[in-house]
């Protein structure tokens, strides 16, 4: 109620003189279809009902697609009025003018309002404590997903999870004895190298030092890590984590792991219907009992400056509100950065959401921190080159730790 009595002093003022005005509204793809597009428009009728005379038009986009648009649009002064997008492109968008300062409008909510987001995801956010260039939206933790028909058939108990890095070795290997594949590629992408580098580190030898314009990657974790892929080499499928082949080797149980978001569930959760897929995920393991691996990230909201960014601030105030947060996390069972949604009894009690929070918060940001600076496009693909060189015996580990370290400082210094 608190929340809809804040989003009723914003929006008094703005309705009478918001008549006729059409807002675009760009989300994710995955989030313009199906029962997420349906509670998405939803979500526009109820705010439209409250702002007569408001359209609404909702385009779904895929990321890439996403940031090229907004990056175009400010451009061309034809930016998208609310927009989703990750934090980790917000430096990008805030330099050529695609994101509004939402400081003020913030401050003018109540405080009932504020407190319900995430900290960590809100602080993303605001690079400067008079700077705030979104709202927190949806996120994830990293996941393993595991087949538990060939975990079987490799003689591996599934009762409970690997607690170690080691003791999931030791299955992956198993798994690869029996004929069948243990995990995908995960030197094909950055966020999958991310992913197995946090199980030995975290985000003090992550990221970016902004200041210095240096890595922060530490040479000796990379080591262990590069050591990792070149272990793992034999055993996986060649494919990536984001390859559709992946998820068909795993609902054809051929392979064993898919270490990813929780955005590959649904797909999941119908082929246990359709084919029988025996499936349950888990806590990516680290290097030692109760560390976990894999990375988390937030999905923002953005709102556009111009002469509708009151209004498009109102609607991206209302879609982020714990109602509606709530509600799309119980359809989705996904996590969201709406604190207050989260502890929901009925949202906290869903096993994927519940999940989802513990590897949030025990994961490793992907690329923090964000809204500082842009990160070059070399960056990224430095760190894949050189894992997958090292993986295939082009650098011993400690040689590629240090030739990627040095290769990514010179990306930085540029």
């Amino acid at each position: 109620m608190a929340g809809l009595v804040a989003l009723g002093m914003i929006g008094s003022a703005g309705a009478a003189a918001a008549e006729d005005v059409t807002l675009q509204y760009w989300v994710y793809s995955d989030f313009a279809q199906g029962e997420a597009l349906a509670l998405q428009q939803e979500f526009i009728k109820e705010f439209s009902a409250k702002h007569p005379g408001v359209k609404i038009d909702i385009v779904g986009k895929g990321d890439d697609d996403l940031t090229a648009g907004q990056v175009a649009g400010a451009a061309s002064g034809q930016l998208p009025d609310v927009f989703m997008n990750a934090q980790s492109v917000g430096a990008q968008l805030v330099e050529v003018g695609a994101l509004d300062n939402l400081y003020s409008k913030w401050m003018a909510m109540p405080e009932e309002y504020r407190a319900q987001f995430d900290a960590e995801a809100l602080k993303g956010c605001m690079p400067k404590p008079d700077e705030l260039y979104c709202l927190p939206y949806t996120g994830f933790g990293s996941l393993l997903f595991r087949n538990l028909t060939v975990l079987e058939k490799a003689g591996i108990d599934t009762s409970k999870p690997p607690a170690t890095w080691a003791e999931w070795f030791d299955q992956m290997k198993k798994v690869k004895a029996a004929g069948l594949y243990a995990i995908p590629d995960d030197t094909l992408v950055f966020n999958s190298v991310a992913e197995i580098y946090a199980t030995s580190g975290g985000n003090d030898s992550w990221g970016f030092d902004w200041a210095n314009r240096k890595t922060r990657i530490d040479p000796a974790i990379m080591t262990t890590v590069l050591q990792k892929f070149v272990d793992m080499k034999d055993l996986n499928s060649s494919t990536s984590r984001n390859d559709q082949a992946t998820k068909d080797l795993f609902i054809s149980n051929q392979l064993a792991f898919h270490n990813i978001g929780p955005w590959v569930n649904p797909t999941y959760e119908e082929a246990a219907k359709t084919s029988g897929l025996k499936y349950d995920f888990v806590l990516i393991p680290g290097d030692t009992a109760g560390k976990t691996g894999g990375i988390r990230s937030y999905e923002m909201i953005g709102v556009a400056p111009g002469p509708h960014a009151d209004l498009a601030f109102e609607f991206a105030a209302f879609i982020t509100e714990k109602s509606q947060m709530a509600r799309w996390a119980k359809l989705l069972s996904r996590y969201n950065a709406n604190a207050a949604a989260m502890a929901e009894p009925d949202v906290s009690a869903l096993p994927l959401i519940k999940l989802s929070v513990d590897a949030a918060h025990g994961a490793m940001d992907v690329a923090a921190p964000y809204f500082v600076d842009s990160v070059p496009s070399c960056y990224n693909s430095t760190v894949t080159d050189i894992a997958a060189a090292t993986a295939d015996g082009e650098y011993t580990p400690e040689a590629g730790a240090k030739e990627m370290i040095s290769q990514l400082n010179a990306c930085l210094a540029q």
